[in-house]
Parts: structure tokens; C-alpha cells; sequence
């Protein structure tokens, strides 16, 4: 036995062999990483949303609803569309040009760029998950044939092409398949998940927008988003 395994496989391989083997173990850490951290995030987003846009709607006007949800949504993935209706709700006297342009059509453009910010904030680092599943295997698979070129070519040099010989060096070198293996399939079904969670708050995130257009193109809303204005402007 000690002469014969993984410990012996990597002591005795060259340094494509080593490379292939931290270079597996660096994509298993960054998988897991990513995977516990955004698993945190999206489950308190999508525990936290209903509760803080029940309350975001409960207030008596948008710039107190911004408040509650800024409060409710600690991971602020409600919060840049509220903060965008508001914005674009305003006619900034300081903007003539920007003043004439419809409010339907100012309310989506900011809208849909704020859409865009939540959606790379709970999307960042997918892109991670589905490279290292895909090619984990084939970087296993690659260890395992340098690792059998390597094991013949040390047997053909040495004249011992015996069974004996040959089978150890070559299920040592089949080990880094299984690693591979082992480094993508978590990868795959943390894909599968975070995307569902992700695919739900996307939804989420849609509704509350066209709710939020719906108030804030709404005739006498636009009242409430100049008040808020001159008393921005007025403030030292």
C-alpha cells in the first residue's frame, strides 16, 4: 500500500500531473465558496422579499415606502428599483430637456436599469458554477490520460510490462476522473438551485417594477415626487 494511491500517484507524477490536481482542488474550493455565500444571499432575499414589499406598500407615500424597504431588504434587491421610481418621478428643474420627455417612458428607462442592477447582483458568479461543472470532468480526464501516458512510457522504459506493473499506475491514474467528477457534480446541482432562486426573484423583481410604474405614472403621484423634490433642493 505504499507504494500504490493518490499520495504515491501525485509523489511520483511530473508536474502537468501535480498542476491538473490543484488546479481541481482550486475549482472545488472557489465552487463551494461561492456556492454557501450565494445560497445565504438568495434564501434572505427570497425570505426577505415578500415581507418588505408587503410594508413597501403599506406606507403612506413613496418616499416613506423607500425607507421601510431600505430597512426590510438588507440585501438590497427591491431597494434600486424603489429608489429609481422615485428618482425618475421627479421633474428636476435643473433638467428642462429631461423634464419634457414622457413620464411613462422615464419611469421604464429608469426602471429597466435598475431591473438590470438587481439582476446582476442575484446572477454574479452563475457564470462561475456552470464553466467549473463543464470542465471539471475534461480536466480530470486530462490528468488521467497524462497520467497513463506517463505510467506506460515509465514501464516501457523499465521492460516490466507485466500486469502487476501496469494495473497500479493505471487505476492511480483513472483517480483524477473520479475527481473531476467530484468537483463538477456539485457545481451542476448548485446551478440547478441558485438559478430556480434566481428565476423566482427575477419574477418578483418584475411585478414590483410594473406595480411601481403603475403608481408612479398614476395622475397625482407626480405631486408627491416634486414635493419630495424642492424639499430635496431646499435642504442645506
Amino acid at each position: 500500500m505504499g507504494h500504490t494511491g493518490i499520495f504515491h500517484y501525485l509523489a511520483s507524477g511530473d508536474a502537468v500531473t501535480r498542476s491538473v490536481a490543484y488546479l481541481l482542488f482550486a475549482m472545488s474550493v472557489a465552487s463551494w465558496c461561492f456556492l454557501l455565500a450565494k445560497s445565504w444571499m438568495l434564501v434572505r432575499a427570497k425570505r426577505q422579499g415578500p415581507r418588505a414589499l408587503a410594508l413597501f406598500w403599506q406606507a403612506s407615500t413613496l418616499t416613506d415606502a423607500i425607507v421601510v424597504i431600505r430597512r426590510a431588504d438588507s440585501e438590497r434587491i427591491f431597494v434600486p428599483l424603489a429608489e429609481a421610481a422615485l428618482e425618475a418621478g421627479q421633474v428636476h428643474a435643473s433638467s428642462p430637456l429631461l423634464a419634457r420627455v414622457d413620464m411613462s417612458e422615464r419611469v421604464t428607462r429608469a426602471l429597466r436599469q435598475a431591473l438590470t442592477v438587481s439582476r446582476r447582483r442575484i446572477e454574479f458568479g452563475h457564470v462561475l458554477l456552470a464553466s467549473i461543472g463543464s470542465t471539471a470532468p475534461f480536466v480530470g480526464l486530462l490528468g488521467t490520460v497524462w497520467g497513463i501516458y506517463h505510467a506506460l512510457t515509465s514501464i516501457a522504459a523499465s521492460g516490466q510490462a507485466v500486469i502487476e506493473s501496469v494495473a497500479g499506475p493505471v487505476g492511480e491514474a483513472l483517480i483524477m476522473t473520479a475527481f473531476g467528477l467530484v468537483v463538477a457534480i456539485p457545481a451542476v446541482l448548485g446551478y440547478n438551485i441558485l438559478g430556480r432562486l434566481q428565476r423566482q426573484l427575477s419574477e418578483e423583481l418584475d411585478g414590483f417594477a410594473r406595480d411601481l410604474h403603475a403608481y408612479v405614472c398614476a395622475p397625482g403621484t407626480g405631486k408627491e415626487a416634486a414635493h419630495h423634490s424642492r424639499d430635496t433642493q431646499l435642504q442645506p
